[in-house]
């Protein structure tokens, strides 16, 4: 037990742990001195090499949780994106999240967009990609997801090719390659990066797109759906109808934003999917609407500008029954996972809550 959080797994002392953040300070300042994506391949290099402290899933009494039947430690979970190819599935798992998600995978091995596709924004504690969905192709990536031994709860991000013509083929498709080594699925139809995509989250094209996934699933595996910040009332209508006729199990919000708010770094002006702080407002207020369309029916999962326990507080407040960050990981590092989980625990208790389920919604009719 660490001042009421318990440990799964082997855990720094607390007097450890301004040590062990100043160094991981360090490699971060380091990292921050490489082109963006060349740092973020070496992070996962350094994950594999065993040079991150891992302490395990993060737990209390008030974090254990439940997603879509899913039993989570924590609620804190790592969003697609960070690691694309089931590289570091292991030494993720024991980083301290509750869940983590990969991808996303397409049916073919694809290279994505022209370099340079990856921008930190300092400044605005943000970033700004144009990926286009690159990956090993869903072969390669079940190889290694069938070679897992790890436990915990690992999800895969759902994509389709750039090429494809049979967008609705190609999330299926992965689903049969790699729904068998993992523990549920997420259709990204939100991506900005890919041309044509976000077309997808029309109510005609999604509920064929889900009718299609749900009809492919495994053995009741989850389904998830990610959809983007930048929808309309009436879009969040319609994608709340068909995602409960389609019987999916929970509803990502959001993805990426594909407009530019006030921004200080010069990068502002490149185009792609701008995350991270900047995010935080727009994708809380998707989420919060989603809550008072689903009102319970759906549990919703709260991602976008996530950098603190406070605003992973504010997400489960607004409806979000688990929660995921990514971006935030560039700049504070896998550090800022026990960070928040401590602080959403300290956060819980002082509110008088026994369970973080007791607070999901308390709030979605404030924003």
């Amino acid at each position: 037990m660490v001042r009421g959080l318990a440990i799964d797994g082997g855990r720094p002392r607390i007097s450890e742990r301004s040590d062990l953040r100043a160094v991981e300070n360090l490699g971060l300042r380091l990292l921050r001195r490489l082109d963006p994506e060349r740092a973020h391949d070496l992070s996962i290099r350094a994950l594999n090499y065993g040079l991150a402290t891992l302490p395990g899933p993060l737990t209390t009494p008030r974090l254990k949780t439940t997603l879509a039947g899913l039993n989570l430690p924590n609620p804190i979970g790592l969003a697609a994106g960070f690691d694309k190819n089931a590289r570091a599935v292991a030494p993720l798992t024991r980083a301290g999240f509750g869940w983590i998600e990969l991808g996303a995978a397409t049916p073919r091995a694809q290279g994505g967009n022209a370099k340079p596709r990856l921008f930190r924004l300092t400044g605005d504690a943000a970033v700004i990609n144009r990926f286009g969905f690159n990956n090993d192709g869903a072969d390669a990536i079940a190889s290694r997801l069938a070679k897992r031994h790890d436990g915990g709860v690992v999800g895969l991000n759902l994509g389709a090719n750039k090429d494809s013509s049979d967008r609705a083929r190609d999330f299926a498709s992965v689903l049969d390659t790699c729904g068998a080594y993992v523990d549920f699925v997420t259709v990204n139809v939100s991506s900005p990066n890919t041309a044509n995509l976000r077309d997808l989250q029309s109510a005609d094209a999604l509920r064929a797109l889900l009718d299609a996934v749900m009809q492919a699933r495994p053995d009741d595996l989850p389904v998830f759906v990610k959809i983007a910040p930048d929808l309309s009332q009436k879009q969040l209508e319609d994608i709340t109808e068909v995602a409960l006729h389609a019987g999916i199990n929970a509803i990502i919000a959001t993805n990426t934003t594909i407009a530019r708010p006030a921004l200080t770094s010069p990068h502002a002006v490149e185009q792609g999917g701008l995350s991270g702080q900047p995010l935080f407002d727009p994708s809380t207020r998707v989420l919060a609407a989603l809550s008072r369309l689903t009102d319970g029916r759906l549990p919703l999962v709260g991602v976008g500008g996530i950098g603190s326990a406070a605003q992973a507080y504010t997400k489960i407040k607004a409806g979000a029954c688990a929660l995921q960050l990514y971006s935030a990981l560039v700049f504070g590092g896998l550090s800022l996972v026990g960070e928040i989980a401590r602080g959403l625990d300290a956060l819980l208790k002082r509110d008088g809550f026994d369970n973080v389920a007791q607070a999901v919604g308390i709030e979605k009719d404030n924003w």
